[in-house]
């Protein structure tokens, strides 16, 4: 094994025991397998998140879903189709109203909303092996096996179609004809409107007519003969819904009575921070994202960022300010973040929110986040969750693809090919076996092999003391 190459070392826990619930409280009725990862890389990581696992710090688990009390199915919205729902606007404009007035008592008090899953499985009981008990990467050497595979195709699943989940509202309609008809009774005196006032105005033209103004002052700033052509009064490119960052930018100006900055740093993590040709500029890992407000630190998100994602882990804030919500605020930065990123790596385009639970209407507000789809939990596949809704209205847990032939194409179906770290040496499991005493433990590398899937198990060093 090259001592340069980087590799994923875990211990898998098992999934027989059950543990509080910190959805619906039950006390034993959730249930998760679990490993202990000594050090990942990224694209093993977007493998697994893509098979069901999360992180919480270095324990991985996987939701039993067809067992637990309250299943949690990974949810990814299309970060470049997403359009702010009604009330991501709202959400966006209170924070730019407080940037301008500076006043958290004009902004109002909405019900946060936290992208983080704060209720996720605690780590084993039985205490982590120790470093020393575990080798670093560059003391681990390879053993091959002839019957072991060089390399797998990746998996890409397949993508049902969405649509954006946002509308546009019908431009209301105006008219200059102010003739009154025929039987229409003419006026009381003393009613109607004040001549000696200006007539109303629609506030999308004053808009437009602002827009105008500023435009053409700084034209003439720059030396630029100002335009003189009208507003326009039909269809135009301003009446086109704004997008995300058209809200984030209107949030930002210069001149506000609060200044909003963000920091971005390498955060402690299992992830192994990597850097490539086709990547984004700072590279793949673990991301502190520190919201700074007039030079005061106001709110701390995590992030993953993977090859094909950005993966939000949690985010904590200062209580002084839940008004702002910004637990939804954050996510919608980071949504506006992820399309950033897909710019300098096209295959990042993806935002994880990480669990979506239709049985907890707390946690059902990630499917507004749309398109958005749900994970197969048998298949493995991604299924638009307009089509997932339904079932899981009528179940708590479903299968999504509806194609009832449809199996897991990523099974390792030999058992043989997964890798295993024995004495400081990786080797596939059926060299391991013939080298070591003991009692048999194929069915729990079993159980392990089929839960990563072959690409993880033909790559992830499973560690056997």
């Amino acid at each position: 094994m090259a001592e340069n190459k980087s590799y994923t070392i875990v211990e898998y826990f098992g999934g027989d025991s059950g543990y509080q619930c910190g959805y619906c409280k039950n006390s034993v009725g959730n249930f998760s397998h679990g490993m202990w990862s000594h050090t990942m890389t990224v694209q093993d990581y977007q493998d697994l998140i893509d098979r069901g696992w999360r992180r919480s710090g270095k324990y991985v688990y996987k939701p039993i879903l067809n067992k637990t009390c309250c299943p949690q199915y990974t949810i990814r919205c299309h970060a470049l189709k997403f359009q702010p729902s009604k009330s991501h606007k709202k959400i966006l404009k209170k924070m730019s109203k407080f940037l301008s007035k500076g006043d958290l008592s004009t902004v109002g008090v909405d019900g946060e909303l936290m992208v983080c899953d704060l209720a996720g499985p605690r780590e084993p009981s039985r205490s982590c092996p120790s470093e020393s008990k575990c080798p670093s990467i560059s003391n681990v050497h390879k053993e091959d096996c002839p019957t072991a595979a060089q390399g797998q195709e990746e998996q890409d699943g397949p993508i049902a179609p969405t649509a954006s989940a946002a509308t546009t509202a019908p431009t209301e309609a105006t008219t200059n004809d102010t003739s009154v008809p025929p039987t229409a009774s003419a006026p009381k005196p003393g009613t109607g409107a004040d001549p000696n006032k200006p007539p109303c105005r629609k506030a999308k033209d004053i808009r437009n007519e602002r827009r105008l103004q500023k435009e053409q002052k700084r034209q003439s700033s720059d030396g630029i003969a100002p335009s003189t052509k009208p507003p326009p009064t039909g269809p135009s490119q301003s009446n086109q819904p704004k997008s995300l960052e058209d809200f984030i930018e209107e949030s930002l100006t210069d001149g506000n009575a609060h200044s909003l900055e963000f920091r971005r740093f390498l955060c402690d993590s299992p992830l192994e921070a990597e850097n490539s040709d086709d990547g984004p500029e700072m590279g793949y890992g673990s991301f502190h994202q520190q919201y700074w407000l007039d030079g005061r630190i106001v709110a701390v998100g995590v992030v993953d960022i993977l090859p094909s994602c950005v993966s939000s882990v949690y985010l904590y804030y200062d209580p002084e300010f839940a008004s702002l919500s910004l637990g939804s605020y954050s996510a919608l930065r980071e949504i506006a973040f992820t399309r950033q990123l897909q710019k300098q790596s096209p295959k990042l385009c993806y935002y994880y929110l990480g669990f979506y639970i239709h049985s907890c209407p707390k946690m059902r507000y990630k499917g507004q986040y749309r398109p958005s789809d749900l994970l197969c939990p048998e298949t493995f596949t991604w299924v638009s969750i307009e089509r997932c809704v339904p079932k899981l209205d009528q179940s708590r847990y479903a299968r999504f693809n509806q194609d009832p032939n449809a199996e897991d194409a990523r099974m390792l179906k030999e058992v043989d090919r997964a890798l295993v770290l024995y004495k400081r040496t990786a080797m596939p499991y059926g060299v391991y076996c013939r080298k070591r005493k003991g009692s048999s433990d194929e069915a729990e590398v079993k159980q392990y092999a089929s839960l990563v899937g072959q690409d993880c198990a033909q790559r992830i060093l499973l560690f056997r003391p």
